[in-house]
């Protein structure tokens, strides 16, 4: 079963969608505005997204835009009444995998679906795009966290903290370091940003027994170990 984000704001073809997945065993979530859609593919996991062009809140061509430029490489159909060749590159161009026009049949669409699930599962990570630091492992091409061999759900910014930390395992990472790495501020915003991410991180990777892996160094910052 895959996790599927249908983007959609006309009602009857978002019913249309999601029903015809639900149908094939898909776990699916519905939003119908772009600016919560990119909030809601940034903050959770997803297998593949179905994207119309033409959103409130965000078109979908920015948004594709946003979530590439992000790195989250979750597969994405493009759905739109837009079925001009140069739409349709534009669509590609900006950084979706397959683009179908309106109007569509389900079955069509939801074996498209199945196809990018079927790519994306297929594309075998480099050893490059994979991090180890002992039973820790991250899979930077599929977004994914084991910890001994158990998989982990982390939301994007816990991942992008954890693969920054696991980039410098062993070494001492100072906070003004990590804001400027992780999430591009060259302030402290405050609100203890940091310590909630680590707090969240240590919950979800350490195990009964053992020594955190995040190991905090007093006055200096943060460390990952190989635990």
């Amino acid at each position: 079963m895959a996790r599927i984000l249908v983007i959609e704001d006309d009602a009857a073809t978002a019913q249309e969608i999601v029903t015809e997945l639900t149908s094939h065993g898909h776990q699916v979530v519905h939003v119908d505005d772009g600016l919560a859609a990119l909030e809601k593919a940034t903050r959770e996991a997803f297998d593949a997204v179905t994207l119309d062009r033409m959103l409130p809140g965000m078109d979908g061509l920015a948004l594709v835009e946003r979530l590439r430029e992000r790195r989250i490489r979750v597969p994405v159909l493009m759905i739109s009444a837009l079925s001009d060749v140069d739409d349709r590159i534009a669509g590609l161009r900006a950084g979706g995998d397959d683009y179908m026009t309106k109007p569509f049949a389900s079955n069509e669409m939801a074996m498209r679906v199945e196809v990018l699930l079927r790519r994306h599962q297929q594309q075998e990570p480099s050893e490059s795009a994979m991090l180890k630091v002992g039973g820790v492992e991250i899979d930077l091409i599929r977004r994914k966290v084991q910890v001994d061999g158990e998989p982990v759900r982390l939301l994007h910014m816990e991942f992008r903290l954890l693969e920054f930390l696991a980039r410098n395992a062993g070494d001492i990472v100072s906070r003004r370091i990590i804001f400027e790495q992780v999430w591009g501020y060259y302030f402290d915003p405050g609100a203890n940003l940091i310590n909630v991410h680590i707090a969240r991180l240590r919950k979800k990777l350490d195990r009964p027994g053992k020594p955190s892996a995040i190991a905090t160094v007093k006055g200096e910052g943060y460390r990952l170990d190989a635990i």
